[in-house]
């Protein structure tokens, strides 16, 4: 599998979960991958990175992937953000999408659902 040029930023405040979607993007041919554990560092890398796309966890400490995503489509309208949402949380998700999210993705998630989502948001 070819190497990807695109750059891909993983907000989680689980380790393990940054660590799984990490593996899965690398598997992909994607190695350029940054990471921050809430949305404040987030917000650091976003601007330090400028990231094509983001894999953004809903419920985190302190502030939400939802205030995360509102502050990322701030710094850039374009942004292309794809929320990470248990199943439970499907308002959140449609506040997600409301507020210029491009997709989602439903934990527990399959290598192939993830790659799917992240390639279709790549071409929009």
């Amino acid at each position: 599998m070819g190497e990807r040029a695109e750059k891909i930023l993983i907000v989680d405040d689980a380790q393990f979960m940054r660590y799984t979607i990490k593996k899965i993007l690398a598997k992909f041919g994607f190695d350029n991958i940054c990471e921050a554990e809430n949305v404040e560092n987030a917000l650091k890398v976003y601007q330090a990175e400028t990231p094509d796309l983001v894999t953004m966890d809903i419920t985190m400490p302190g502030e939400s992937g939802i205030e995360g995503l509102k502050q990322i489509k701030q710094i850039n309208p374009q942004a292309r953000v794809i929320m990470v949402s248990a199943a439970s949380q499907k308002d959140k998700v449609i506040e997600a999408l409301t507020l210029g999210a491009k997709h989602f993705i439903v934990k527990p998630f399959t290598e192939d659902n993830l790659i799917a989502t992240i390639d279709k948001v790549l071409k929009m």
